[in-house]
């Protein structure tokens, strides 16, 4: 069996180099246009340039999202953005709109082009459509079974590359195609602007009673009814690589370094274990869990993997992310005094206990011992986020361990 890719997200460039470090084998981005994260920080063609340069010195690759659904005005703004990315050369294109694919064919030629989810690729004659065009890979719909993508596996050539969501967050609409945002608020989902409405609290009202509001009562936190839980298959790693899935896909383009960090390196570890023996896998499954819960995330299910969810699995019963660890920056340079620099992220005080969080998988407990400023002026807390700091924490560091704090639980249930 070939080991699966792990494809993690990436929102900016210090996102991508983190995913790098704490063991993705490749990091999807989106550009400043054409992708379907609008809000998201993206890349300048420098950040990508930079990007590409630091993923390729370590053996990692770079994909660029251009998979919105174009409309005529967008069109001559895509021929440009190719002919800049054909200088850059990411390692491929993510596309789903067969217009946009037409034209990274012909501005592109060398370039690998995958299909991305919002196409609905949902059955095999799908794939080898896309592959008699020209696809390298294709993303299959999220409504798909384990058994269906076997058989999708087994109906389609060997070359042709199966990538699949594995975690995080659901979209209520079919393979994400939803009008409810444009509907709502003007800002097409299918465009990149996608405002979230299935996240929103609503309530029925009775055709004789306009005005009057009736809450369905789910908790005492109100009625989420288009809610989904987070995707989570950490515990199913044997039967995602006996499906033939080739590239394990991480959902979160909007995510923090933490929260990204926190799943790329838990995956990471779950199929080197996998790949090791399956007895040495089931034996880390507490590990696995216990890490991944340490990121910011929903309640989880497997989705549609085995079968078609049931009333509840897709639902959730709390509007708010469960959040276990707060993130307070990523350790920089080391200054010959010891002094670590990093960017702050959140609060954090001289005399706290914060945890390091490595690459390895280890999780080590630290001290503040000292915090400066950049003039180095001693400081007793460090309130204000991105300011550039200097730490002292009692021993020696390496760059791109992550700082985060553990909240007590009740504050974590807050949250």
């Amino acid at each position: 069996m070939k080991k699966p890719e792990l494809l993690v997200p990436a929102s900016s460039l210090e996102v991508l180099k983190v995913a790098v470090i704490y063991g993705a084998d490749a990091v999807y981005i989106g550009g400043e246009a054409f992708g379907l994260r609008a809000k998201a920080k993206n890349f300048s063609l420098e950040e990508m340039k930079e990007g590409i340069r630091f993923a390729h010195e370590r053996q990692a690759k770079v994909y660029v999202t251009a998979n919105i659904l174009a409309h005529n005005q967008d069109l001559e703004g895509i021929r440009e953005y190719f002919t800049e990315l054909k200088e850059i050369r990411p390692d491929a294109l993510i596309i789903s709109d067969p217009g946009v694919f037409s034209l990274a064919k012909e501005i592109c030629p060398e370039m690998e082009l995958h299909i991305s989810t919002q196409a609905n690729n949902t059955n095999y004659e799908t794939y080898r459509f896309w592959h008699r065009l020209g696809a390298k890979r294709v993303v299959s719909a999220r409504e798909l079974s384990l058994e269906e993508i076997s058989e999708l596996r087994s109906q389609i050539p060997d070359e042709l590359e199966i990538e699949t969501f594995i975690h995080g967050a659901m979209c209520i609409s079919y393979s994400g195609r939803c009008l409810l945002s444009n509907y709502f608020t003007g800002r097409d989902a299918n465009q990149g602007a996608c405002t979230h409405p299935c996240r929103w609290k609503y309530a029925v009202v009775e055709e004789t009673r306009p005005g009057e509001y009736l809450p369905v009562y789910e908790n005492e936190r109100g009625t989420y009814i288009f809610n989904s839980r987070d995707l989570c298959m950490i515990e199913h790693i044997p039967e995602l690589v006996k499906a033939g899935i080739d590239s394990f896909k991480i959902e979160g383009r909007m995510k923090t370094a933490l929260y990204v960090a926190a799943v790329a390196r838990t995956y990471r570890r779950a199929i080197d274990d996998y790949f090791i023996s399956e007895e040495t896998y089931r034996t880390h499954i507490p590990w696995y869990t216990n890490q991944i819960s340490n990121c910011t995330y929903r309640q989880f299910t497997t989705g549609f993997f085995f079968g078609k969810p049931n009333e509840t699995s897709q639902i959730y019963d709390n509007n708010t992310y469960i959040k276990e660890y707060t993130y307070l920056g990523i350790v920089g340079e080391t200054g010959k005094d010891g002094f670590i620099r990093i960017e702050q992220r959140n609060k954090f005080s001289v005399g706290e206990s914060i945890e390091v969080m490595k690459p390895d998988g280890e999780n080590l407990p630290v001290i503040v011992k000292q915090i400066r400023d950049e003039d180095g002026n001693e400081m007793e807390s460090a309130p204000h986020p991105k300011q550039i700091l200097y730490i002292d924490l009692g021993q020696p560091l390496a760059k791109f361990d992550i700082l985060r704090r553990q909240e007590k639980e009740e504050q974590a249930d807050e949250q």
